[in-house]
């Protein structure tokens, strides 16, 4: 998101932990040439109320978050922390020194009671999350709801005009993560390593969708939200087309052949916590009144994903690398809305 929006002429501020991965995507396409980069920590009020106040942000895009289901097993403190009490501060700091004219919280598909049926949740259906990840990011849903009807455009006390909006997305795939436990960057970090990758659940199935894609909606998102706040105002989802939902080992077997060179995988037969086996959404909604398509199929995505890690591993550019896949996406996005 950040080079995307470099790359559009914005002026970015980020705010942030260091990069809890080496390497990580931020310092592999040195993100931070473009921008102004502050280090800090979303549970801490008096940080975040310093950089709003000096930089003064029209747009804020709220991204942080302790974002692994099994580490929020470990970590349970930490992750409420982070993903509830971090939404509070950073929604309270905006209430109070005003300026913020648009508030997008990216939440996650898991936000929703899942029930594990066929059909895709919509925005409306309620909110749950069994383990403490998916849980706060239901609870962070709550707090952006409740600050948007008490404090900001048509609420109650509407003391700022701020349009405020929640975006839910899930399984989002791309070059440049190195996070553990999510399935691409395991069967990549495995693949390169020479060994098989193992493989937790491989009948369960996820709405796969390149990072692009999302990114695109939310950036439409924010446009719309900024011309009309209150006609925006709410929850959003985001996911990919219907035939991109497949099961874990489809991915596995296309990474393994894309690569070659002898990968294979197996069965990881160890305790694991308890991770969703179907999950998918409904985008009628943002289909429907933001003109959302997704541009890439899921071949797609997994063929960019590979190319953006053998590009890594010849020592190529990957400031410019990721900018090309970014313009390569807008190629597709404009010959896509052509073509309509």
């Amino acid at each position: 998101m950040s080079l995307w929006l470099q790359q559009l002429g914005a002026k970015v501020v980020g705010f942030s932990l260091e990069p809890p991965t080496n390497p990580s995507l931020f310092e592999v396409a040195n993100v931070a040439d473009g921008m102004e980069s502050v280090v800090g920590d979303i549970r801490h009020y008096n940080q975040l109320e310093k950089v709003i106040s000096e930089f003064q942000p029209e747009i804020v895009i709220h991204m942080a978050a302790q974002a692994l289901v099994r580490n929020s097993y470990d970590e349970p403190l930490q992750t409420y922390a982070t993903n509830v009490m971090g939404t509070v501060n950073l929604l309270e700091v905006i209430r109070k020194l005003g300026g913020v004219k648009v508030f997008l919280n990216i939440t996650s598909d898991k936000c929703y009671e899942n029930k594990e049926w066929v059909w895709g949740y919509r925005e409306g259906e309620p909110l749950g999350g069994r383990d403490p990840y998916s849980n706060s990011k239901a609870c962070s849903e709550l707090v952006t709801s409740a600050y948007r009807d008490s404090f900001f455009a048509g609420g109650v006390r509407g003391e700022n005009r701020v349009a405020v909006a929640t975006a839910r997305a899930g399984n989002v795939i791309g070059g440049g993560d190195w996070a553990k436990d999510r399935l691409v960057p395991d069967i990549m970090k495995a693949i390169v390593e020479g060994r098989p990758v193992e493989i937790r659940n491989p009948a369960s199935i996820r709405p796969w969708q390149h990072v692009l894609d999302p990114l695109a909606g939310y950036m439409t998102l924010i446009r719309k939200l900024w011309t009309d706040g209150e006609g925006f105002a709410g929850a959003w989802n985001f996911g990919p087309k219907e035939d991109n939902a497949r099961p874990v080992s489809w991915i596995v077997e296309r990474m393994i052949k894309l690569w070659g060179q002898g990968a294979s995988w197996k069965m990881d037969r160890g305790k694991h916590a308890h991770e969703a086996r179907y999950l998918k959404l409904d985008c009628s909604k943002s289909k429907a009144d933001l003109g959302y398509s997704p541009q890439l199929t899921l071949a797609a995505s997994l063929d960019w994903v590979v190319e953006w890690l053998q590009a890594y591993q010849n020592g190529s550019n990957m400031r410019q690398f990721t900018l090309g896949q970014i313009s390569s996406y807008e190629s597709l996005s404009n010959q896509s809305q052509e073509s309509v």
